[in-house]
């Protein structure tokens, strides 16, 4: 009998090795990195920022920095060693044989060209024929499941959502049936319904196309539901690999077994000594209004919304984009004028309130963003940037300092980083800032809108052990607006599920996770990845 000649592996990497420029925090960005990817398999590489992951993905489609070198190793394509990095041979192979998923959608389309004429432009670029183009477009966009292709076609990137941008961008990438996509960080800043939409299609699509994937991502529970074989890297090396069943449910390296609990974070289990109620919402309604001149519309971004919130508590708010939360949340800051309801704090009606008679309430309900990259002036020093919300509100600039400085310390920054930008400190690092920010205001409540969303899961971790021990200390109520659910049973005392403007179901945290009454919630709880795994949500 002939023997079966084994499968060439769509991607094949030897002992790769990058190095950093001189001036790195490390010698090299990645070393010793081998690997193999089969037609139809999924290779999931997992690490924190800064791990390699990304690098790695760079080196494979020739994208280089021209500060990295490419010193050791070999990288194959479908057997043939791809070009020198950045080599026009590369505009080649892009496309046709390999594409790349970046984790910003919508920063990866051009914001003033139609969605559908950027898709066109993939086929031209590689000779397509003009009369096939546009029936190619609309046959990939109905298998990415865009309703309404022709609609779709003609919109610009701002006018989709998170997740209808991210379908634009895979089908892009899979327009001319690539052997090997690379997806890196692709479903990140979506909510968990999004995001297991986006990993089933991707998985659809995977089989139907016979596409290799490299899935790079930071999180378990996504690598739970997709994997067929993980890698784990940390500091630019390979720490463990194996089959998915195998490193999930016995990981030998320590790290790999820090990530994992990170990922599958458990419910909050001490019970909160509650004080007495700090904020009320009572049927709270918020209309945008949209449209022109003569077609002017209503749009109920929340409707009838009702909560209490005591000294100490923190109750999360959880639902897909879209759903009200953060409107819910300009409302209770009284960034946002409420349609009708009332807004209590300390019993006192501020729902009339504005101008200079917000101000003490502006001073005691502070905010944590989702982006710290955005949050913070790059031109202002950060013990600046910390001391600026006191000196504004009265206090003397050297006290305001002083303060600033401590809370610094708090919240794990040294001494010597208070006279730096931030630009020179990493997302979990500005999120830090961010939050010593707030809370040197020395607020009542916090209002944290998807604090954590993104940054990387042990990071993540290590914010909301921040946020309890905070609390814990200045005894601050805590709002908490989330679409990750492993977050909300890890911080919140109470949880709120909000859709489409209304609460759809809310009460205790473990017992709402537990055993959810409303089928959105159970919905929710479904989508979230590794939900087959055990994980709280």
């Amino acid at each position: 009998m002939e023997a079966v000649a084994p499968a060439t592996p769509v991607l094949a990497l030897q002992d790769v090795g990058i190095t950093l420029p001189p001036d790195g925090d490390r010698e090299w960005a990645i070393r010793d990195i081998t690997l193999s990817l089969m037609p139809r398999q999924t290779l999931c590489i997992v690490g924190e920022s800064g791990s390699g992951k990304s690098v790695l993905a760079q080196a494979v489609m020739g994208m280089l920095p021209t500060a990295l070198a490419l010193s050791e190793g070999t990288i194959e394509l479908q057997g043939m060693p791809i070009p020198k990095q950045r080599a026009d041979a590369f505009n080649v192979l892009r496309g046709q044989q390999m594409a790349l998923i970046f984790q910003d959608a919508v920063a990866s389309l051009n914001p003033i060209k139609r969605v559908g004429h950027q898709l066109e432009e993939i086929l031209q670029v590689h000779g397509v024929p003009r009369s096939e183009r546009r029936s190619k477009v609309f046959e990939m966009l109905s298998a990415v499941l865009l309703p309404e292709p022709e609609s779709i076609f003609r919109s610009y990137p701002h006018q989709l959502s998170g997740g209808q941008a991210q379908r634009i961008v895979i089908a892009g990438a899979l327009l001319l049936n690539p052997a090997l996509l690379i997806a890196d960080e692709p479903t990140t800043a979506l909510d968990v319904t999004t995001q297991a939409e986006i990993l089933q299609l991707i998985a659809s699509l995977q089989e139907c196309y016979g596409t290799a994937v490299l899935f790079i991502t930071h999180d378990f529970g996504v690598v739970a539901d997709i994997a067929d074989t993980i890698v784990v890297m940390k500091d630019g090396a390979v720490v463990e690999t194996g089959d998915a069943a195998t490193v999930l449910s016995d990981p030998q390296h320590k790290y790999t077994q820090r990530l994992l609990a990170a990922a599958f974070l458990e419910g909050r289990v001490e019970p909160v000594k509650q004080g007495s109620t700090i904020l009320e919402a009572d049927s709270v309604c918020l209309n945008y209004q949209a449209g022109g001149m003569f077609n002017r519309q209503h749009i109920a971004a929340v409707k009838n919304v009702s909560l209490t919130l005591s000294a100490g508590q923190t109750v999360a708010i959880v639902g897909e984009s879209g759903s009200g939360k953060s409107s819910l949340a300009k409302c209770l800051l009284r960034l946002e004028d409420v349609s009708s309801g009332t807004i209590y704090y300390n019993g006192e009606d501020i729902t009339p309130l504005n101008g200079a008679k917000l101000r003490p309430f502006r001073a005691k309900v502070q905010v944590v963003l989702q982006d710290p990259f955005s949050a913070l002036n790059p031109r202002i020093r950060i013990l600046d940037a910390v001391a600026e919300g006191p000196i504004i509100h009265g206090v003397a600039p050297v006290d305001a300092r002083k303060r600033a400085s401590e809370m610094l310390k708090l919240v794990g920054l040294t001494v010597q980083a208070e006279r730096r930008y931030p630009q020179e400190f990493s997302g979990g690092q500005r999120q830090r800032i961010c939050i010593a920010r707030a809370l040197v205001m020395q607020p009542d409540i916090l209002i944290a809108d998807e604090a954590v969303s993104a940054l990387d899961v042990s990071i993540q971790l290590q914010i909301l052990d921040l946020f309890a021990d905070l609390q814990k200390r200045f005894g601050f109520a805590m709002i908490f607006i989330t679409h990750n659910l492993r977050v909300a049973a890890a911080i919140s005392d109470d949880v709120i599920v909000m859709r489409q403007g209304e609460v759809v179901e809310q009460g205790p945290t473990l017992n709402v996770f537990a055993n959810p009454v409303a089928r959105y919630t159970q919905a929710l709880l479904a989508s979230a990845p590794g939900a087959t795994r055990g994980a709280p949500a």
